[in-house]
C-alpha cells in the first residue's frame, strides 16, 4: 500500500463517505422497511463511555435519533424509559409532554414504536436491584414497570422487555435467593396484571413481556443469567400469567458465558417462547462488547437466520449493538447502522439461499434417510452409516462456499 497525504479535519467526513460509496452494496431505505429491524434509542445515542473509557461523542436527542433511522431505512424504534425521560419526571406531566413530542417524531419520520424497557439496574435506587430486601423499594420498581406499560401502549409498541442483570449478588450470603426471585416475579406479574388492565381500557392487545438474559455484569453473580435459567423461571410457578412472558435472547449474552446462541435460540422456539431477538456479534467469555452483527461471526449467523427462518420465526430484530468509540457521531449514522442494517438483509437473504441449495438439500436428506440397513449390533450400524456421516463436514463447507459467494463462481487464483 503507498503512502497517502495526511486528511485534515474538514475533508476526514467525505472522505470517509466517498469510501462508504465505494464498497457499494447498499440497499436502500425502501429495502430495508422491509424488514423487521428495530433501532434501539440507547444504540445510536451511546456516547462512547464505559467504566474505563470517556464519551467520545456528543449527546443526542430522540427526535435526531428517530430522523436518523427514518433517513436509513429502519422504520421501528425502541426505548427505556429513563433514555428519553429524566427519572424524575416520570409518572409527572412532563412525561405526557415527552412521550407526545416521541409520538409526532415517529409520525414525522414514518416510523413505529416497537417496545418499551424499564430501566432497573442503572439508578442508585436499584444498587440491591428491583427484588430489594427493601419493601419500598420493589413497590417504586412495581411501579415503574406499570409506568412504562403506559408509556407503551400510549406509543402503540407490542413488546415490554425486562433486563434483569442487577438480580444477583455481589458478596455470597447477601441475598437469599428463593426470596429474590419470587420478588422479582412479583414485579412482572403487577406489570402483567396492570397491562390487561390498560390495553382491556385502550381496546389494544396486551403488550409481548419478554424476558434478556445476560450471564455477566453488573452484579457478581446474576440469578437468571441465561435464556435456559429464564425458560425455569417462567414454568416455575411464580408467575400469575406466564403465558404473558416469553424470551428476548441476544446473540452476543448467549455466547458470552460459552454458550452457542443457535441452540439457544432452538431450546427458546422448542418451547414456544422465542418472541424478540437482539442481534449483535462479539467473543465467547468476554465482557458485553456489543458489536454489529456479522462483524466477529459471519459463518454464525448465517446458520442462527438458517434457524429462524426455518422455523418461522417473524419477530423484531433489535439492532442492540455499540458503536465502536472510534465512531465519530457522523459515522454513527452514515457507516455504523446502514451497514449493520445490510449485513443482516445480506445474511437473511443468504440463509433462504441454504435453504433452498440442492447440495444442503440432498446432503441433509441423505442423512436423514440414512443407510436403510437394520441391524441390533452397534457395529454393523456404524459400518453401514459411516460414509454418510462424512456429510457433515462437508454441509460445513458447502455453508462456507454461499457466504463467499464460492457457490456463485466466486474463486481466486494463485
Amino acid at each position: 500500500m503507498g503512502a497517502m497525504n495526511p486528511t485534515p479535519p474538514e475533508k476526514q467526513q467525505a472522505l470517509v463517505a466517498r469510501l462508504t460509496d465505494a464498497c457499494g452494496g447498499s440497499y436502500s431505505p425502501e429495502t430495508r422497511r422491509k424488514y423487521y429491524i428495530t433501532g434501539p434509542q440507547w444504540a445510536a445515542a451511546y456516547e462512547g463511555h464505559a467504566i474505563f473509557h470517556a464519551p467520545t461523542r456528543e449527546p443526542i436527542s430522540f427526535e435526531r435519533v428517530i430522523e436518523e433511522y427514518g433517513k436509513i431505512g429502519i422504520g421501528y424504534w425502541a426505548t427505556h424509559d429513563t433514555d428519553v425521560i429524566p427519572s424524575e419526571a416520570l409518572g409527572t406531566a412532563k412525561q405526557d409532554e415527552i412521550v407526545a413530542r416521541i409520538g409526532k417524531a415517529l409520525a414525522d419520520n414514518g416510523l413505529k414504536c416497537s417496545m418499551v424497557t424499564t430501566e432497573t439496574f442503572h439508578h442508585a435506587v436499584f444498587a440491591s436491584s428491583p427484588a430489594s430486601e427493601s419493601p419500598e423499594i420493589r413497590k417504586y420498581a412495581r411501579w415503574r414497570m406499570c409506568n412504562t406499560i403506559d408509556i407503551g401502549h400510549t406509543l402503540g409498541a407490542e413488546f415490554a422487555v425486562y433486563w434483569p442483570g442487577s438480580l444477583g449478588y455481589q458478596v455470597q450470603g447477601a441475598v437469599e435467593e428463593t426470596e429474590t426471585l419470587k420478588w422479582y416475579a412479583e414485579g412482572l406479574n403487577a406489570a402483567c396484571e396492570h397491562d390487561i388492565a390498560v390495553a382491556a381500557k385502550a381496546g389494544r392487545p396486551t403488550l409481548k413481556h419478554c424476558m434478556e438474559a445476560k450471564p455477566f455484569e453488573p452484579a457478581a453473580e446474576i440469578l437468571l443469567p441465561t435464556s435456559d435459567a429464564m425458560l425455569a423461571f417462567i414454568n416455575s410457578g411464580l408467575l400469575t400469567h406466564p403465558e404473558m412472558v416469553g424470551l428476548n435472547p441476544e446473540y452476543l449474552h448467549e455466547l458470552m458465558w460459552g454458550g452457542a446462541p443457535r441452540a439457544a435460540l432452538a431450546r427458546a422456539l422448542t418451547a414456544g417462547k422465542l418472541w424478540h431477538f437482539d442481534i449483535n456479534d462479539g467473543y465467547r467469555l468476554k465482557h458485553d462488547v456489543d458489536i454489529a452483527v456479522g462483524l466477529v461471526n459471519p459463518l454464525d449467523w448465517l446458520n442462527v437466520l438458517v434457524l429462524l427462518r426455518s422455523h418461522g420465526y417473524n419477530g423484531p430484530f433489535n439492532l442492540d449493538f455499540k458503536p465502536p468509540r472510534t465512531t465519530s457521531q457522523a459515522g454513527v449514522f452514515g457507516v455504523s447502522f446502514p451497514t449493520a442494517v445490510d449485513r443482516f438483509i445480506t445474511l437473511w437473504e443468504m440463509a433462504g439461499e441454504v435453504m433452498e441449495d440442492p447440495i444442503l438439500k440432498e446432503a441433509g436428506l441423505a442423512l436423514r434417510a440414512g443407510s436403510g440397513i437394520a441391524s441390533g449390533d452397534p457395529k454393523v450400524l456404524f459400518e453401514a452409516n459411516k460414509e454418510l456421516m462424512t456429510l457433515h463436514e462437508l454441509i460445513g463447507h458447502r455453508l462456507f462456499q454461499i457466504l463467499i459467494g464460492a457457490n456463485r463462481g466466486r474463486v481466486y487464483s494463485v
